[in-house]
């Protein structure tokens, strides 16, 4: 059976982005890198490799 969880925090004092920077530290740098590529594949698809654009610029 799942556990429900509750943090009481008082507002003033709650930093989302300081829960998740203790978040992200608490995980090893493999598994950092293996989240960022999760996120990379949702985006982009299951491409290897990252999609290259080219622009011309004609000088005049």
């Amino acid at each position: 059976m799942i556990q429900k969880v509750v943090k009481k925090v008082n507002l003033s004092d709650y930093s989302e982005i300081k829960d998740n920077l203790t978040y992200w530290l608490s995980k090893s740098p493999e598994e950092r890198v293996a989240a960022v590529e999760f996120l990379r594949k949702q985006y982009n698809g299951s491409s290897v490799r990252l999609q290259r654009s080219a622009c011309v610029i004609q000088r005049t």
